[in-house]
């Protein structure tokens, strides 16, 4: 009994002191985000955003979305085109973008 108690007792010690996750991916839109000159764009939340794009965009799409950073103007562009191929990126950058802003925040 007394075995048990120390365990919980340990484990929930171990549990409360844990370091917060950190956030340190490396990428194309970490580097635009960094670079974007936002007050904002600090290397965690950057980092964090970097993680994001990692699971839930290609590679291909993380390099397009990298220039959205640079060139807002081009975000309309693609949101108002008719191909099929800026549709599918459109949809996957806003899915992005909610996950990012829910996990990032």
């Amino acid at each position: 009994m007394k075995h048990a108690i120390a365990v919980l007792l340990c484990a929930g010690t171990l549990t409360w002191t844990a370091p917060e996750p950190v956030f340190a991916a490396n990428g194309v839109i970490e580097r635009a985000c960094r670079t974007s000159g936002r007050n904002s764009a600090t290397p965690r939340l950057c980092g964090c955003i970097q993680a994001v794009a990692n699971h839930s965009l290609s590679r291909s799409e993380r390099r397009r979305a990298a220039k959205l950073f640079k060139d807002p103007n081009m975000a309309q562009e693609i949101r108002q085109s008719d191909r099929r191929s800026d549709e599918t990126f459109w949809k996957n950058y806003r899915a992005f973008g909610d996950l990012a802003r829910r996990s990032c925040s």
